[in-house]
């Protein structure tokens, strides 16, 4: 096991690093001059984007500014001089050049919203998708199952911009259910946090629990023809109990493989649940810094989204031996 972590580690680090030799290469050595673009084409004057240009030292050998740029993150940096210098701290993902705060702040405040939206829509689409998956593997054939596959291939043709926008008109305007879909800090207002994440978990809910439903029915339904459930059956254990313990927990396995990479791609930002319902989260973020053309944020974006990503896939990699005990780990 400690050898297999190791080993995963070290190749997680491997890949972070030639992500980010990618994405700086990608956003500073295209055709494009990124202190036009971060300066901003209309309004930039020729001091700003000399500033910019010392600043990002883009003056220097590309080796050199992403050595720089590499050990901000690990050690931070001072960037620019004068009353527009900016003390980066550790870990320096770079600054924003319209309002002169650094990325890293600007994902401290919005990675909390993210976590909200997609953690709490992971846990209602994966408990619902699963439990109704499991329901229907144990009355295949039968109306309910029909139901609920219809049902999840309904949803799963959805998007999130329309349904999410019918359920707000439906839910919010019209049967005034839930509250306007908005972000208060969990420790502040536990409560408002909960009202005001509602309708994008129930939307995230009803359109990701398809897969989930359809993933884990087909494989309770392939789990519950095993020699090892059929035994459980035969000793008499509780129905119960050969579901959950035995059958569901063989057939969990690929539900909890997919389940981890979407947290983990989701978690580096989830830019349409997030403009849908105009919550400030850091997919919303880096839409708006596309368009604003700041460079700087939307590389420490996409950074931080393979950080979540690279993760996620170690964790399911360790929870495999823990759920499945068939799986030895470093075999």
């Amino acid at each position: 096991m400690f050898r297999f972590f190791v080993k995963r580690v070290l190749f997680a680090l491997l890949t972070l690093f030639a992500i980010s030799v990618t994405v700086f290469g990608l956003f500073f050595l295209g055709p494009a001059d990124p202190a036009s673009s971060m300066c901003g084409q209309k309004n930039c004057t020729p001091a700003q984007h000399q500033i910019i240009v010392k600043a990002m030292e883009l003056d220097q050998p590309v080796v050199t500014q992403y050595a720089h740029y590499m050990k901000g993150i690990f050690a931070g940096r001072e960037i620019g001089s004068g009353e527009n210098k900016v003390d980066c701290t550790a870990p320096c993902l770079g600054v924003n050049f319209r309002t002169y705060e650094s990325v890293t702040n600007i994902v401290v405040r919005t990675l909390p919203v993210t976590i909200s939206v997609v953690v709490g829509g992971l846990v209602v689409y994966v408990l619902f998708g699963v439990g109704l998956g499991m329901i229907s593997a144990v009355f295949k054939g039968t109306s309910f199952d029909r139901m609920a596959t219809s049902l999840s291939l309904f949803f799963a043709s959805n998007q999130i911009f329309a349904l999410g926008s019918a359920l707000m008109l439906l839910l919010v305007y019209t049967l005034k259910i839930f509250p306007q879909p908005h972000y208060t800090p969990l420790l502040q207002d536990p409560l408002a946090w909960l009202g005001g994440m509602l309708v994008p978990w129930i939307t995230l809910g009803l359109i990701n629990s398809a897969l989930y439903t359809r993933l884990s029915r087909a494989q309770m339904i392939e789990t519950l023809s095993e020699d090892f459930v059929r035994t459980a059956r035969a000793k008499g254990l509780p129905m119960g109990r050969v579901y959950f313990r035995h059958a569901l927990r063989a057939a969990i396995t690929p539900i909890v493989t997919i389940a981890g990479v979407d947290l983990g791609g989701q978690l580096g930002g989830a830019p349409i649940t997030e403009t849908t319902f105009s919550l400030p989260g850091m997919g919303r973020q880096a839409v708006q810094s596309v368009f604003a053309q700041q460079l700087s944020v939307v590389m420490g974006t996409v950074l931080i989204a393979s950080v979540f990503i690279v993760i996620a896939n170690i964790t399911v990699d360790m929870l495999y031996a823990v759920i499945d005990p068939r799986v030895k780990l470093g075999s």
